[in-house]
Formats: C-alpha cells, structure tokens, sequence
C-alpha cells in the first residue's frame, strides 16, 4: 500500500516532466524527476561473481504508469522504440526506484542502445579497479552522454554505429577480446 501511495504522490508531482535536450540533440531525463537513486556504494558487492541484479528489480505497472504518465509517453514501454530505463542502472547498486526510471528513447542516436554499452563499460572499469563505483554512479546519472563519449573508441572519429559496441576499443573490452 505504501509503494502505490509514493507512486501516485510521484505521478501527482510531476505531472510535467520533461526531457531535456542537450546540444547534440540527446534526449536526457528531466533532472527534478529523474535524478537517480543509489542502493550502494559498495564496489565489492557489484563486482562479485555471484552478483545478480534480479533480486534488486521490483519495477511494478503502477510504476512504469507512473513514469510514462510524467512524460506525458503514451504508448511506454514500446519494444525497439522506447524502454523504461534505469538512469543509472542496478548493475553499478543504484536502486529500482521510480525517480531512477525513465522512458527512454531509441533514437536519435545515441540512444537507450548506446546507454547499456556504457552501463556495461562503466561496470567493467568499476571491476577492474579503474574507476570508484561512486564516480561511476555520478558521471551517468549526472551526464550520461558526456559520459558515452569519454569511452575510448576503436575510431576515435566515429561515435555512433549501427552496432553500437562496433567503436569500443578492444583493449578495454574483454568480451571483444
């Protein structure tokens, strides 16, 4: 009862969010609505094999209705054209929280696609002992796409791909390797 209450005290606050579009013309999530949430700063946890992040994903409908109706996204999540997405994801401790979701787009590119290839960069340096889990956190939820574009790429001259892990450099991306 107290998760629908919170999310229809959510809904009823921002009833006008808005996504904010920076100069490149990347559609970034309204940052009063959506400004992450982190569930741990604890690196080890993260990093540990036996990590999963099933036990930390309790988005419910009322949620994800929640989100979308924020937005003002009628037809959400849409498969291939829009998902709700984690700012800053479970896989670096942030938390399935409703001012952590957002309706994500495909495109314009970079897009939700070009997001999880930096999720995914992000956790690995994390792991490797390259980066501090709460920096992490703060580059995406801050700026995720300044963020993207800090990934060392094979051709430094070419953000975007058509397979959007076709430009990170294999030296800094196992499963490339």
């Amino acid at each position: 009862m107290r998760t629908v209450l919170l999310t229809i005290a959510f809904a009823l606050c921002l009833s006008a969010a808005d996504y904010v579009t920076n100069s490149a013309g990347v559609l970034l999530p309204d940052p009063v609505a959506t400004p992450g949430v982190v569930r741990t700063t604890d690196a080890k946890e993260i990093c540990a094999k036996s990590f999963r992040t099933k036990p930390f994903r309790k988005t419910t409908q009322a949620m994800k209705k929640a989100v979308c109706a924020a937005y003002g996204v009628k037809n959400c999540p849409h498969s291939g054209v829009l998902e709700l997405d984690h700012l800053c994801p479970l896989e670096l401790g942030c938390a399935d929280d409703i001012r952590n979701l957002w309706p994500e787009p495909a495109s314009p590119t970079p897009g939700y696609h070009q997001k999880d290839v930096l999720e995914n960069f992000l956790h690995r340096e994390v792991c490797a002992g390259r980066l501090g889990l709460q920096v992490a956190q703060q580059q995406i939820m801050h700026d995720w796409y300044s963020a993207w574009l800090a990934i060392p790429r094979k051709n430094p001259g070419s953000l975007v791909s058509v397979n959007p892990v076709d430009n990170v450099d294999p030296a800094i991306d196992p499963a490339t390797r």
